[in-house]
Formats: C-alpha cells, sequence, structure tokens
C-alpha cells in the first residue's frame, strides 16, 4: 500500500464488511502481547535488576505486538481483506518500542537531572510526530525537500536528510553502546576476585571504547567518509592539546590513581590543607569528606603532583600525641602514668601498641610532657578522643595534686619600685625587683 493514501485508505476500509476482521485480529495480537508480556515478568527473578533484564521486560510487548500484527496482516492479506488498520498499527508498536529502549537506556545511563526529562519529552515528540507523518502521507514530500537541500564539503556530497539519517544512526547505535556498557559494567561488578579499583577503570574504558566504536560504525553506514573530518580532527585535536590540557592531565592522573591503589575509597587523606575521607574517585577528581562534613573536590592532578598523607593505606592504625605541661615540683613518673592510665580508659584507643608518656623539654615554666596512643579509625576524627583523654589527665591530676603551671617570668626594673613586690601583667604572674 502506497504510504500517501495509508490514512485515507483506512478510512475507506470502513465501507467493506470484512473490516471487523481487522479489528479482531489487532485486539487478539495485543492480547497475545500483553499475556506474553506477563509471561516475561513473571519467569524473570524479581530481585533481579540487571540492564538485560529490565530491557527485555520493557521491549516484551511492543516487540511481540509488533510480531504478531505483522504475521497476521500477512494473513489477512492472503485471504484478501483489507489491512490498513493493521498497517498503522506497526509503525506506532514499533515507535513505542524505540521510545521505551532509549528512556530505559537513558535512565540507566545518566544520573536523573532536568535535562534528562527535557530530552526524553523532546526525543518522544520528535518519534510520535515522524510516526504521524509517516501515517498521513507527509513524510515522503519531507524527504524529498530535505534532500534538496544540500552542500558540498571536500569530496562528499552532503544533505540534509543524508545528515538526519546518520544523526539518527549514530544515536542508535551510541544507546546499543551504552546498552552494552551498562552490561559490561554489571558484569564486572559481580566479579568476586576483582579489586574495586579496577572495577571502575575497565566498566569506564569499555564504555568509551564502545562510544568511539559507535561512532566509526555509524557514521559509514549512511555513506559518510570519515576522511572529509580529518581536518575538522585535527583542528580539535589541537584545541584539546592547548585549551584543555589540564583536563586531560586530570583524567590521566584518574586512571593512574584507580590503577595504582595508592588512594582508595576509605582512605583518610590529607593533601595541602585538606583533610578527609575519600567517598568517591572519578576520572577528573576525587572527594574527600572532612571532619566537619564538608566535601572538598581535589582534581587528580594534584593528588599526582603533590605528596600526599594517607592515613590508612597499608594500616588503619595511626598515632596521635597529645602535650601536657607540669610543674618543676612535680613527681614526673607518677604524672605520666596517670597520663597513660588516662588513655587507657579510652575505647577507641589501642591495646596494642600500648599508649606511652614521653619527657620532651625542660621549658621557661614547666617540664613538657608528651602521650602518645594509636587509634584504628582515624576516619572518626581525633577531636572527641583528645578531648575525652584531656579530661580524664585533667582530673587525674587535679585529684592527685599535680599542677599545670601558667607561664611565669622574672622582670627586673630599674627605678623606685619597692624591691620584691609583685605585678600581675596580662594574666601570668611575674616578679618585679627593683636593684637594691
Amino acid at each position: 500500500m502506497n504510504e500517501q493514501i495509508l490514512l485515507s485508505a483506512f478510512f475507506s476500509d470502513f465501507d467493506y464488511p470484512d473490516y471487523w476482521w481487522q479489528i479482531g485480529a489487532l485486539l487478539l495480537c495485543l492480547i497475545g502481547a500483553k499475556l506474553f508480556e506477563r509471561y516475561v515478568r513473571g519467569r524473570q527473578d524479581k530481585t533481579s535488576h540487571s540492564l538485560s533484564q529490565g530491557g527485555v521486560k520493557r521491549l516484551a510487548f511492543p516487540l511481540t505486538g509488533l510480531f504478531l500484527v505483522e504475521a497476521a496482516r500477512a494473513l489477512l492479506h492472503v485471504a484478501h481483506h483489507p489491512v490498513n488498520l493493521l498497517s498503522i498499527a506497526i509503525p506506532l508498536l514499533l515507535s513505542m518500542a524505540i521510545i521505551r529502549m532509549v528512556f530505559f537506556v537513558l535512565r540507566h545511563t545518566f544520573v536523573s537531572s532536568a535535562w534528562l526529562a527535557g530530552f526524553e519529552r523532546g526525543f518522544a515528540l520528535l518519534i510520535w510526530s515522524v510516526v504521524a507523518m509517516h501515517i498521513v502521507g507527509v513524510l515522503p514530500q519531507m524527504i524529498q525537500f530535505m534532500e534538496g537541500i544540500s552542500f558540498t564539503t571536500g569530496k562528499q556530497q552532503l544533505n540534509l536528510w543524508l545528515i538526519a539519517q546518520g544523526v539518527a544512526i549514530v544515536i542508535v547505535t551510541l544507546l546499543l553502546a551504552l546498552w552494552l556498557g551498562g552490561l559490561v559494567e554489571a558484569r564486572l561488578a559481580r566479579a568476586e576476585g576483582l579489586d574495586r579499583n579496577l572495577r571502575v577503570v575497565f566498566s569506564r574504558l569499555s564504555r568509551a571504547l564502545l562510544v568511539i566504536l559507535a561512532v566509526l560504525i555509524g557514521l559509514p553506514l549512511v555513506g559518510i567518509d570519515l576522511t572529509t573530518l580529518s581536518i575538522f580532527g585535527g583542528a580539535v585535536g589541537v584545541g584539546l592539546g592547548f585549551g584543555l590540557q589540564k583536563i586531560a592531565s586530570n583524567y590521566v592522573s584518574g586512571f593512574i590513581i584507580l590503577l595504582d591503589h595508592s588512594i582508595q575509597i576509605g582512605n583518610v587523606i590529607s593533601v595541602g590543607s585538606e583533610r578527609g575521607q575519600v567517598t568517591r574517585i572519578t576520572t577528573r577528581y576525587t572527594v574527600l569528606k572532612g571532619m566537619t562534613g564538608v566535601e572538598a573536590i581535589v582534581p587528580n592532578e594534584i593528588l599526582i603532583s603533590s605528596v600526599v598523607m594517607n592515613e590508612s593505606l597499608s594500616s588503619p592504625q595511626v598515632r596521635v600525641s597529645q602535650s601536657v605541661q607540669v610543674s618543676y615540683a612535680t613527681d614526673l613518673e607518677h604524672a605520666m602514668a596517670l597520663m597513660v592510665d588516662a588513655a587507657r580508659l579510652q575505647r577507641r584507643v589501642l591495646v596494642d601498641p600500648p599508649p606511652q608518656a614521653f619527657l620532651l623539654a625542660f621549658a621557661d615554666s614547666g617540664i613538657n610532657l608528651e602521650l602518645g596512643f594509636w587509634i584504628a579509625d582515624p576516619q572518626e576524627g581525633t577531636y572527641q578522643i583528645r578531648s575525652d583523654i584531656n579530661l580524664a589527665i585533667w582530673s587525674a591530676f587535679k585529684a592527685a595534686g599535680i599542677e599545670i603551671p601558667s607561664p611565669q617570668r622574672e622582670v627586673r626594673l630599674i627605678g623606685t619600685q619597692p624591691a620584691g613586690s609583685d605585678v600581675t601583667i596580662g594574666g601570668a604572674a611575674n616578679r618585679v625587683k627593683s636593684p637594691s
């Protein structure tokens, strides 16, 4: 049947008594497709949410209906019955299958966002518009009009219809590549013996290679010679080399970090003035969540070119030190024992290695002591445990009569100040002496 008179032929079928055969055949085909869809949903594992199973569920009804309607149209055509209603149902079912598959792949590939919802609406409107033009017979005239607008690029003769075909085929191949990339990523996620960083690297590499392959396959299918794009590709390469070298460096650094395992998700690292737990590693940046809850986005190039303090690279155990000053009249061994006991009372302090106290220096106002202890959870921070140990030391020293001295200094003045008088300056005790 000529596509230009498909809609008018459909209305003319009402004049024939056997028109109802089309309606009955179409209803049977749609009911059969719906039953098959329920069968597929019932057979598949309800707890599984893999990309392949989800795609089969969404395409079961339109593809099965398309197959049954095509078979019914062939049978009715052999029996010399009108088939225009079935001819209209075929592009409708095909467009439904395309829309469902495109939406499914996009929602499983990209994070939900405003642009994705707008693209889905625009794509659905485009597909239904093409189907409507096909039914009413406008599509051939539209194709002829687009073929009349042509131009030359090098030795390649192009027109709008050829470009539209190329864009459509590239989109289809890209969606297919994204779907295959999702399958590879799901397969890698189930690989128990493969390192987590390697899973991320392989999944992203496979998706990038599949996308490039899709473009290289899609353009020649519509007759677009890739050699015509060599000049444009060279210009883009020069632009990338000069203008996007920082971005390229970050991406290369991201792959290096993912491959050499120097930084992994969950590590507590310090780079420059930033310190936090690694919560995400992408090919461009790494996210550090600080102890205050603020997340820092660090470009991967900085992590490669700077010194990074990784507190949990080979072991999560880190040493924390706490300084205390006591007066010169203090029993140092007793004070150091109280400091060690204060650390042992804390749940987070490790027994092995044990906490230890050290005499650091004889300072101007007192003796400096240091308490060193080990913890195995640096991602929890050290503010709380330092505060708890300080409170325990303060209570123990107060009960034992150990003094934590304030700064003291002796100042000699020349003048009439009475000898031996004391003054207070800035909260510190100062003995002022005048010459005899």
